[in-house]
């Protein structure tokens, strides 16, 4: 089976739009776009048309004049991508692409939504799991989504994910809790403030360090620590091709923490920056530990606070969206050999009309 013009139309329609996102991200998010050429394409054109559309909501977010309003348009623009007709330009048509190949759960990014509708709140968490219900939706829902399209569905390996996501998200707010404060926003779980005898508000009114708010920073990075070593156990058993990728965003996330450290878990005075040259070296140390991660902690609970991801991700594909999946895996393989087999005729033919050539140019000089 040859593809049909439809098919080819279809295939240069998606490949567009992934260029468009792969252009996104070059722009607006170069870590990413960086850390993509890790993955293999397989993996790397979906993940990065799912970064893109999270990308562009975040921006339309955190840029619009009323938060509440971009944020209802977003909903209607996710309803109109499951409904399989996006409406929002590239990065919209190509999520719904990945939609429809993988039966993305739709309460995956809604999650993710609902994070940003906490933000546009301005809530603040009494306890630490307040910022873990938290950083499920802005960071677990990706992690989840992202295992999704590594074709995981297994329970274990989707709660490792969504603590991978988290202990990344609980790092980020221990790096910017001054650049969070002075833009009136505060992350840290208000029981520790208390007993760290810190005053949320004048603090944030009036952002400075003192080595009882570097304890808590401490803690949250502790905490983040714990889920990094669980999510080692996830990222062991992932498809062999996705592992470093994933790894090595592990560890530069790690090291940011571990920065954060070294500067005497002051993050309100100056902000945590990886050099390059650090950056090279913990991935020269660490990707070759790959091998040796343990597996020991892959079958513990999963957090009460990412336990909806699971069970929305874990569900398995539809039948129609594991036979669409597969009819392109099929399509992909046949172009393939097409195009192998016409290689081959080409070269055999080459090399007929070389030994003609041969043969009559040997008839010449006997003559």
């Amino acid at each position: 089976m040859l593809l049909t013009s439809t098919d080819m139309a279809m295939r240069d329609s998606v490949r567009a739009d992934l260029h468009d996102c792969r252009d996104q991200l070059r722009v607006g998010s170069r870590s990413f776009h960086a850390a993509a050429f890790l993955l293999p394409c397989s993996f790397r054109e979906p993940a990065s048309a799912l970064y893109a559309f999270c990308r562009a909501a975040d921006d339309a977010v955190d840029e619009s004049d009323d938060a509440h309003a971009a944020l209802y348009r977003m909903h209607r623009r996710l309803d109109a991508i499951y409904a399989g007709q996006p409406q929002g330009g590239a990065a919209d048509r190509a999520l719904a692409d990945v939609v429809a190949t993988f039966d993305l759960p739709k309460a995956l990014l809604e999650a993710l939504f609902e994070g940003f509708a906490w933000d546009v709140e301005g809530r603040r968490y009494a306890d630490l799991s307040g910022v873990i219900a938290y950083s499920a939706r802005v960071a677990g829902s990706v992690g989840t989504m992202m295992a999704i399209l590594m074709g995981v569905r297994d329970p274990c390996l989707l709660a490792r994910a969504s603590d991978l996501g988290v202990a990344m998200q609980l790092t980020n707010i221990a790096r910017d809790v001054g650049e969070d404060a002075r833009a009136g926003r505060l992350y840290l779980p208000q029981d520790w403030l208390d007993e760290a005898g810190i005053d949320a508000q004048a603090f944030t009114a009036d952002p400075h360090f003192s080595p009882a708010l570097g304890s808590v920073i401490e803690r949250l990075l502790n905490e983040a620590g714990r889920l990094y070593a669980r999510a080692d156990s996830g990222i062991a058993h992932l498809p062999r091709r996705c592992r470093p990728a994933i790894h090595a965003a592990r560890l530069l996330y790690a090291e940011i923490g571990l920065e954060v450290a070294r500067r005497g878990f002051d993050s309100v005075s100056q902000r945590a920056v990886v050099s390059a040259q650090r950056k090279a070296r913990v991935l020269a140390s660490g990707l070759p530990q790959l091998a040796l991660m343990p597996d020991a902690l892959l079958h513990e609970s999963v957090l009460p606070e990412t336990r909806f991801l699971v069970a929305a991700a874990a569900v398995e594909p539809s039948v129609g969206m594991v036979h669409a999946a597969v009819r392109m895996g099929l399509l992909a393989r046949i172009e393939n050999k097409f195009v192998w087999v016409l290689d081959l005729f080409e070269e055999l033919d080459r090399r007929e009309r070389q030994r003609a050539a041969q043969s009559q140019l040997a008839d010449e000089s006997v003559v």
